[in-house]
């Protein structure tokens, strides 16, 4: 048995076998399988009793590492589009290593001023990027969920201030019910975060006016008139996760000011549409937002987990989520303690990541990076077009492409199986990662580019992957 007071002469060994293992990692991620073979059941071999003695620190990392090399999946390679998720940039990969290092509890100002600091330093660069109003504040949350539960929380005390209450101390019991209005694009975490926050889905009401989920201005402004005063929140949606489309917002943005409504933007990746002159417009309007959140483990390239929820009433966010102790510091207090701001007390410093990337790449760097996605996402919808038996189900406004598989000679009623065996095919093929979904009925492929890694030749091997898996699916 070893002494813990031993541990400290582990400590070089064990980085440098982790510095290896992560550099044979790294160095095949271009070109390693996604999905490599045995994936699935890899990490039984890591089972077994609790040891009663350890083997030490390197023998442990080394043997971590060695499984994560043979089977982790690359999720942060060029050829992952199953979920929109990115990569993570040489800086913020860095920094992440930094930042755990150095172990800051970015919680309160007390705990880490280094870290709190550079939270604030890293909203403020954030804002700047993305272009919202001076008066906008924010906090630093694990990712979309929690951006979207954190604005969606200060809309509801909003809510409920208007009912004359205090939702806080009082809950919501009793009050009247708060009805929230989005198109069909509503995200899942935004609906799951409504719930947890006690308004319910049941009060969810979706206003589309097509299958695939399009808002319906008209039903919206209608459903706003009819409240007649009481309040209400109004989510927009920028970037839906089929097609990468987006709601209305600055029309939403009307309507929520005639009528004295909460307008949220759940941007997590369609927020970064901002950066660039090119696709600016589609999020026009998130500016006149209430509430605006992002997902930063998405298009900005940084590691899980990381979002960030801004309120254009910063002061709101310790009015909902600060906490009192003793041994806490007051929320009074002039200098930002970020716990008293969101869900978490200790949080880990992901303002490390934030900033090392935005100083590594600046505003340019993100501007050409979300320009060359576009670029080939366009290309991938060329790819669909011009073969026989792809079609193309979506216009492509950002970075996504909605397709199927439409072999000649298959009916209808044959298709959605048809997608669905070729999605299984690719994901068990490994080489390329898109997995299905269900658009305006259909099953579909929707891939998303958002990695700093994509190059034009891997969107092309998703075509090339599935064409080549297709022909044996046929019954």
């Amino acid at each position: 048995m070893t002494d813990p007071s031993d541990w400290r002469a582990e400590l070089d060994q064990a980085l440098e076998v982790a510095v290896a293992e992560a550099r044979e990692f790294l160095a095949g991620l271009d070109d390693d399988p996604v999905q490599p073979a045995g994936s699935e059941d890899a990490a039984v071999a890591l089972a077994g009793e609790l040891p009663d003695d350890g083997e030490g620190a390197a023998a442990a990392i080394g043997e971590l590492g060695s499984m994560g090399r043979a089977v982790a999946t690359r999720s942060a390679g060029p050829r992952f589009f199953h979920f929109v998720i990115g990569g993570t940039t040489p800086a913020a990969l860095a920094a992440d290593w930094l930042t755990s290092s150095f172990d800051q509890n970015a919680g309160a100002w007390a705990g880490s001023p280094f870290a709190s600091r550079l939270e604030s330093i890293c909203l403020e660069w954030l804002r700047d990027m993305f272009e919202l109003p001076s008066q906008f504040g924010g906090v630093l949350v694990t990712g979309g969920t929690m951006a979207n539960f954190v604005c969606l929380a200060v809309a509801r005390d909003w809510c409920a201030e208007r009912l004359g209450a205090q939702a806080r101390e009082a809950g919501l019991a009793g009050l009247r019910q708060i009805p929230v209005f989005s198109s069909g694009y509503i995200h899942a975490s935004a609906v799951k975060s409504l719930a947890l926050l006690g308004i319910g889905t049941d009060h969810v009401h979706k206003l589309a006016r097509d299958p695939a989920g399009r808002l319906d201005l008209a039903a919206l402004e209608r459903s706003l008139a009819g409240l007649e005063g009481a309040p209400a929140i109004v989510v927009a949606n920028a970037g839906e996760v089929n097609t990468g489309d987006f709601d209305p917002i600055a029309a939403m943005a009307d309507l929520a000011d005639e009528h004295d409504a909460w307008l949220h933007v759940d941007g997590a990746f369609g927020l970064f549409a901002r950066v660039s002159p090119t696709s600016a417009h589609l999020a026009a309007g998130a500016e006149r937002a209430r509430s605006v959140s992002s997902d930063g483990h998405k298009w900005l390239n940084v590691p899980h987990d990381c979002g960030f929820a801004f309120v254009r009433d910063p002061e709101r966010l310790v009015a909902t989520f600060s906490e009192q102790a003793a041994y806490l510091p007051s929320p009074e207090e002039s200098r930002p303690s970020w716990g008293f701001m969101g869900p978490e007390g200790s949080r880990r410093a992901r303002a490390l990541t934030i900033w090392a990337t935005l100083r590594a790449y600046g505003r340019s760097g993100y501007r050409t990076m979300v320009e060359r996605h576009l670029e080939l996402a366009r290309r991938l919808a060329a790819r669909v077009d011009a073969e026989p038996e792809l079609e193309r189900l979506a216009e492509v406004p950002l970075n996504i492409v909605c397709f199927r598989w439409r072999p000649p000679g298959a009916t209808e009623d044959e298709l959605d199986g048809l997608n669905r065996r070729l999605g299984q095919a690719l994901l068990r093929d490994g080489r390329v990662f898109a997995g299905t979904t269900v658009f305006e009925g259909k099953v579909a492929f929707r891939p998303a580019i958002v990695n700093w890694r994509t190059r034009p030749e891997d969107v092309d091997a998703l075509v090339d992957v599935l064409l080549e898996l297709a022909p044996g699916l046929r019954e």
